[in-house]
């Protein structure tokens, strides 16, 4: 799947910040910058991942900037970024 570089989300309280962009290398290559990430970052990455999973997204680059966003937000954010970035809207 074709990628270009988009982002979904804030950088504000209770929100996550997600920027995908083309893959330099085969997978994914996540990065998580997060207050929380000693208590929550597994499961932040985990959640990250498994979106993109469900998407079909297996090549990318994701910078993900957490101020404590809940598990449906980053899934919606996720889901946001992946449609701006392959313009495939996956409602349909």
């Amino acid at each position: 799947m074709d990628i270009k570089n988009a982002s979904a989300g804030t950088a504000n309280k209770s929100d996550i910040l997600i920027e995908i962009s083309p893959a330099t290398k085969p997978g994914i290559n996540l990065t998580l910058v997060s207050s929380v990430a000693s208590l929550f970052g597994d499961q932040i990455k985990k959640i990250i991942l498994e979106t993109l999973k469900e998407l079909n997204i297996t090549d990318a680059k994701i910078q993900a900037t957490d101020q404590g966003a809940l598990d449906f937000t980053i899934k919606a954010r996720v889901t946001a970024a992946v449609c701006r970035a392959t313009g495939k809207d996956f409602w349909e």
